[in-house]
């Protein structure tokens, strides 16, 4: 890959050595309980990642995490501690334009950890495009749409209240698909509460499913069936990461598309799935490949292979999610849209100006950079004492 700083005018690049990384842990309620098949969150945890330049620009980014180190092995305090001891010392008076020797730092600083170099890969695209006056997208490459088709996820377990929901997302004009998180009850439950959640939005949305690695085999082979006789458009992750051989025999079979999240955090596992055709769909988030670079070439891979692509979060704020779209709006494609619903999800934002929802879609922020600018009240209200 070219190195992007040249795209910098070299009388700029002289003030972009890197001067301060502070890390800070955040702890937003949410609206109500977010439940996976493993895990409940009744608020989100983040690092919030604050980078100066020489020239006294700061950029921002964003980790996070859901239930600590459950979902994977960061956890907000790992991530803090990684950024502080090993990640900044690799960095410091490094000029920041330099992406990919950035990115090279970090790898031989920590192992994996990719949840922490995301947000400081985040923030120096953020600094980089706030010091040129352009938004991170076009160091990018440039964008190819300004808003994506967004999703929202129904995760209370009760099928009432997730009508309800859906009713009120839908009347709103913010989401009509929706993706239900399952797992968490006994399959023959989670299957009941589907035929309730189709019966009700027939015809008026479209519903996805997730199962967070919570089925086995033959449990998937029991319950594809009926999610493909009720019209569930994708299944994601319904096996453990592992289980790579499992999900190639359920695609075999299934005439639901199957989506791979947690086994594809780099483009090594990217091209294991392709090999085995153990998904038709990949789920990209910058916490799992690391920032909007390798974010990118996860991408690349996939549709080198013919895999869809589509935009995982992991509830991020205004902030993470920002960077997931400055990513997506580069894409040649993302048919299956993104599911950047966290901000709606918070009862408080991070942000002076959060993202726009409107028509089903949420759109690209028109400012440099990653285009949001850090609420410093905010910080200081939810800042982990």
């Amino acid at each position: 890959m070219p190195d992007l700083s040249l795209s910098i005018p070299t009388e700029i690049r002289r003030d972009l050595a890197i001067q301060e990384i502070e890390a800070t842990i955040v702890d937003v309620p949410t609206v109500r309980k977010h439940k996976l098949s493993s895990l409940s969150v009744s608020a989100q945890s983040y690092v919030i990642v604050q980078l100066r330049l020489a020239n006294g620009v700061t950029g921002i980014g964003e980790a996070a995490t859901l239930g600590g180190p459950r979902w994977s092995e960061e956890s907000v305090e790992s991530i803090k501690a990684t950024i502080d001891t090993y990640l900044k010392p690799a960095l410091i008076g490094t000029p920041a334009d330099r992406f990919v020797a950035a990115g090279r730092r970090m790898d031989e600083a920590a192992k994996r950890n990719n949840a922490a170099k995301g947000a400081i890969e985040s923030a120096l695209f953020d600094a980089v495009g706030k010091t040129s006056g352009v938004p991170a997208v076009q160091l990018l490459g440039g964008a190819v749409r300004d808003s994506v088709p967004v999703l929202w996820t129904l995760a209370s377990g009760d099928p009432v209240q997730e009508i309800e929901e859906a009713e009120h997302k839908i009347a709103a004009r913010l989401h009509n698909t929706f993706k239900v998180k399952i797992g968490a009850q006994a399959p023959e439950a989670d299957m009941a509460r589907m035929r309730r959640l189709a019966g009700a939005l027939e015809g008026r949305a479209k519903l996805i499913v997730d199962a967070n690695q919570a089925w086995d085999e033959t449990t998937a082979l029991r319950c594809l069936p009926i999610l493909a006789e009720l019209g569930i458009a994708l299944v994601e992750q319904p096996l453990a990461a592992w289980n790579m051989p499992g999900m190639a025999r359920l695609r075999a079979r299934s005439t639901v598309p199957l989506m791979a999240d947690e086994c594809v955090f780099s483009t090594h596992d990217m091209l294991d799935v392709a090999r085995s055709s153990a998904a038709d769909v990949v789920s990209l988030k910058l916490v799992k490949h690391g920032g909007l670079l390798a974010t990118r070439d996860v991408a690349a891979v996939a549709r080198a292979a013919g895999i869809g692509l589509y935009g995982g979060c992991l509830l991020e704020s205004s902030i993470g999610a920002a960077a997931h779209l400055q990513v997506f709006a580069g894409l040649g494609d993302l048919e299956w849209g993104c599911e950047h619903f966290g901000p709606q999800i918070l009862t408080g934002d991070l942000v002076t100006e959060p993202l726009r929802f409107e028509d089903f879609h949420i759109h690209l922020p028109t400012g440099p950079g990653l285009g949001v600018t850090l609420d410093p009240a905010q910080l200081r209200r939810y800042r982990r004492q």
